[in-house]
């Protein structure tokens, strides 16, 4: 749980990673945008440019860049609404079930060549920051 920021807008993120061997989780993450700019002409973006739904494929690499136990790095690939993409991420557990991650996000082909208006929102670098709870 945590904070999306990204060129016009904040929000909220939300991500779920599921462990499908020892260095490797699917996942699914939203995120949608709370606070956004206005355009030239005072419009806000719809719904459907606020939220954005993906799912994701992590490489945990932590153990095998022989990092502590309680800290991971995780880059992976993920398939949303607005585009194809990769992240990097970085998590520390300060206990078992509680930490911090940070994660950067870009797209690698985005679905529409001809970005106009709001539709670069969830389409672009973007930057998430949050809580970790291991459950």
């Amino acid at each position: 749980v945590g904070l999306n920021l990204q060129d016009g807008g904040s929000g909220v993120f939300i991500s779920s990673d599921f462990g499908i061997g020892e260095n490797m989780s699917l996942g699914l993450t939203a995120n949608y945008l709370l606070s956004v700019n206005e355009d030239e002409l005072g419009n806000i973006p719809d719904f459907g440019q606020r939220v954005d739904l993906k799912a994701r494929f992590n490489a945990n690499l932590g153990n095998v860049l022989k990092m502590e136990p309680n800290m991971d790095i995780y880059p992976g690939l993920d398939l949303g609404l607005h585009n194809f993409g990769a992240h990097l991420g970085f998590r520390y557990f300060f206990t078992d079930g509680f930490g911090l991650f940070g994660e950067a996000g870009v797209p690698i082909a985005k679905y529409d060549k001809n970005i106009t208006g709001f539709d670069h929102l969830n389409n672009q670098f973007v930057f998430n920051i949050g809580a970790s709870f291991n459950l």
